[in-house]
C-alpha cells in the first residue's frame, strides 16, 4: 500500500475482463474513490499479488492455492459458473478424445483454466497432451501445428457467439459440471495476510464496495451494460444473459465445495503441492 501524509492508499487488482462488469462499472462510479487500481488479466494480477504489488486481488482460484500460506479469501464474492460459462473454452480441430498427446496451446492470460483443462484432459479425455502457454487471437484461434487452444474471458466469449469454421467448442465448465457434478470457481478475491493484519479497517471497506457492487448489480445491469456496447463485440442480449446467469459472483456454501474439489483434483494430478485450507479474512 502507498502512504502520504499519514494516509494509507490501498492497492487494488481488477480484472480487466467483462464477467466483473458489475466491479468495473461500480469503480467508475465512485467505489474507486481512496484505491490505487491496476486493471490487467487474471494471469497478471496473480503474479503482481505473489509480488507483494498489490493489497487486495482478484486473483485465479489456483494462485490462492499455490500461496495461501500469504493469503486470506475474501468471503461472498468469487466468479464461478454452475454449468455453461461461455468464456472458457477449449477451440480444437479434432474431436477431444483424439488429442491424446498432440499439441495444445494455452492463453497466456489465464491459470485457474490451465489447471481446469489439464484435470478435465486427463480424467475425461485420457489426453496428456503437449502444452505451450503463450498469446492467442480469436483471428487465428488454433495456429498450425496444434490441435487445440484454450480461451479465456471476452476472446472466449467471442469465439462461443461466432464459432470458428471446422472447430469444435467446448466449454470447461460445463465439462467440469459433467465431470464433478459441482460448481467450478474461476476467480477469486483475496488480500495479503500482512495487510488484513494491519489494516483491517481498509480491507473491510474494500470488501464492501466489492460485494455491494455484484449485489446491486440488478439495479445498474442496463447502464453498465450499455457503456460497454460502443465496441460492437457483443448484443445487449448476449451480455444480459452473459453476467448474472452464466456467470456466478456468490461464494457460498455450493460453490465453495466445488472450489475444494477442484483444489483436491489438482493436488491429485499434481498440479498443485496439496489441496489448501480456505482461510478466509475476517471482514
Amino acid at each position: 500500500m502507498r502512504t502520504g501524509g499519514g494516509n494509507v492508499t490501498p492497492r487494488l487488482g481488477h480484472i480487466a475482463f467483462l464477467n466483473v462488469l458489475p466491479l468495473t462499472y461500480a469503480l467508475a462510479h465512485g467505489a474507486a474513490e481512496g484505491l490505487d487500481i491496476l486493471r490487467a488479466s487474471p494471469a497478471r494480477l496473480n503474479c503482481a499479488l505473489e509480488e507483494k504489488g498489490l493489497d487486495v486481488s482478484g486473483i485465479s482460484s489456483i494462485t490462492y492455492a499455490r500461496h495461501a500460506g500469504e493469503l486470506l479469501i475474501l468471503p461472498d464474492v468469487c466468479i464461478a459458473s454452475d454449468g455453461d460459462v461461455r468464456s472458457v473454452l477449449l477451440v480444437s480441430r479434432v474431436p477431444a478424445e483424439e488429442i491424446g498427446t498432440r499439441r495444445v496451446l494455452l492463453s497466456d492470460k489465464s491459470a485457474s483454466s490451465h489447471a481446469l483443462l489439464k484435470i478435465i484432459l486427463r480424467r475425461a479425455y485420457q489426453a496428456a497432451p503437449d502444452y505451450e502457454v503463450r498469446a492467442l487471437t480469436p483471428a487465428d484461434p488454433v495456429p498450425d501445428g496444434a490441435a487445440a487452444s484454450l480461451f479465456i474471458g471476452d476472446d472466449a466469449l467471442e469465439l462461443y457467439h461466432r464459432p470458428p469454421e471446422g472447430c469444435r467448442i467446448y466449454d470447461l465448465a460445463r465439462e467440469w459440471k459433467l465431470l464433478t457434478g459441482h460448481r467450478m470457481v474461476f476467480g477469486i478475491w483475496a488480500a495479503a495476510r500482512t495487510f488484513a493484519a494491519v489494516h483491517p479497517a481498509e480491507l473491510r471497506m474494500i470488501h464492501a464496495r466489492i460485494k455491494g457492487a455484484f449485489d446491486g448489480w440488478d439495479r445498474v445491469r442496463d447502464a453498465a451494460i450499455g457503456e460497454v456496447l460502443a465496441g460492437g463485440r457483443f448484443t445487449r442480449a448476449q451480455l444480459s444473459s452473459y453476467l448474472g446467469n452464466a456467470v456466478v459472483w456468490r461464494l457460498d456454501a455450493e460453490t465453495i465445495a466445488g472450489l475444494r474439489r477442484f483444489y483436491a483434483y489438482a493436488a491429485e494430478d499434481g498440479l498443485i503441492p496439496a489441496a489448501p485450507a480456505l482461510a478466509f479474512a475476517q471482514v
